[in-house]
């Protein structure tokens, strides 16, 4: 079998850790300089998949249906919300890391079916925490994909996302019959009542890495 290549790095913004992008053959792998393990895989992204087909499915009733998603990672959640919205559909990708998006837009893009050159689609290259906090109410979904989950893993700033004030935030910036949708790695139960006292009606959902059936378990949150 062939071995991965390193063929681009990042820096995230504010605490130095390294993002390594990796390629064999067709597949390619995120990593963290110096950890084990790898953050994604392109061949391993049902639950990212999930992620937006759930939350999505929801918006059939908005033809203009304007969606946030944080964390661009592979463009898969991009790709599926892309599948899953009409043609009238705006969706902005807050991504921290420029890099990501360029790796994104070269070779890395194939796997996903290059999402980003879909009119519907923009990037705002930022923190998403920064439009959360504008709490303008005019997002019908917002999509968290940022980190490991309510315990971060990549970047300790990341942890407000999944704190009261953060909740608080993107409770705020939804519309009306907006819909709020968290990935993670595992579960929290912990996570689930912090939603509920916020007052949010939530449904966990256990998904699977790969494809039905296959690959490890993880949880998307439903908030509404």
């Amino acid at each position: 079998m062939s071995r991965f290549n390193e063929i681009g790095t990042a820096t995230i913004p504010g605490n130095g850790t390294r993002l390594r992008l990796l390629q064999r053959n067709d597949e390619f792998s995120i990593k963290i300089a110096g950890a084990p393990g790898e953050l994604m895989n392109t061949r391993v992204h049902g639950s990212e998949d999930a992620l937006a087909t759930l939350a999505c499915e929801r918006l059939a009733h908005i033809p203009k249906a304007r969606v946030l998603i944080g964390g661009l990672g592979m463009g898969f959640t991009l790709a599926a919300a892309l599948s899953s919205l009409g043609d009238a559909a705006e969706i902005t990708v807050a991504e921290l890391v420029p890099e990501v998006e360029a790796w994104n837009r070269g070779p890395l893009g194939a796997a996903s079916g290059y999402p980003l050159n879909d009119p519907r689609a923009r990037v705002h290259i930022g923190d998403v925490a920064e439009l959360l906090r504008e709490g303008d109410g005019n997002w019908d979904a917002i999509l968290l994909d940022v980190d490991n989950g309510p315990e971060g893993l990549t970047r300790k700033e990341n942890n407000w996302i999944y704190s009261p004030e953060g909740i608080a935030a993107a409770q705020k910036s939804l519309s009306a019959e907006g819909i709020l949708a968290y990935w993670s790695a595992g579960p929290e139960h912990a996570f689930t009542e912090r939603l509920r006292r916020a007052g949010f009606s939530v449904e966990s959902v256990v998904v699977r890495a790969l494809r039905p059936g296959k690959g490890a378990r993880h949880t998307i949150w439903l908030a509404w």
